[in-house]
């Protein structure tokens, strides 16, 4: 089983994109799902999280405000909305859901691609 993200693309500074995960097959009930981000030369970061009652972690203060994450337990998805895009949101965009025991699924990634 894999996360599918989706929803990337080529996006003109200050705009908008919205990107969306879901899992290929069954994943369970997973306890936390979220967002990663590796930008070109550097490493993965975590950009935000969410539990499955709801509460919300964003990971840096670049981000606040810009990025909302959501997720639909019913159907195991998780969605990220990302306003006023800057050149250095360009990366590729990786979701995760992690289930009770720590196991976690990744989806292949989704490339963001901010131009100035």
């Amino acid at each position: 089983v894999q996360l599918q993200a989706s929803g990337g693309g080529l996006v003109q500074a200050g705009g908008s994109v919205r990107l969306s995960c879901a899992p290929s097959g069954n994943i369970g009930s997973p306890n936390l799902m979220g967002w990663y981000r590796q930008a070109p030369g550097k490493q993965r970061e975590a950009v935000a999280h969410m539990t499955s009652g709801g509460s919300t972690n964003y990971a840096d203060s670049s981000v606040q405000g810009r990025f909302t994450i959501s997720r639909d337990n019913a159907k195991n998805t998780v969605h990220l909305q990302i306003n006023s895009l800057k050149p250095e949101d360009t990366a590729v965009y990786y979701c995760y859901a992690r289930v009770v025991g720590g196991m976690a699924y990744w989806g292949k990634g989704t490339l963001v691609t901010v131009s100035s």
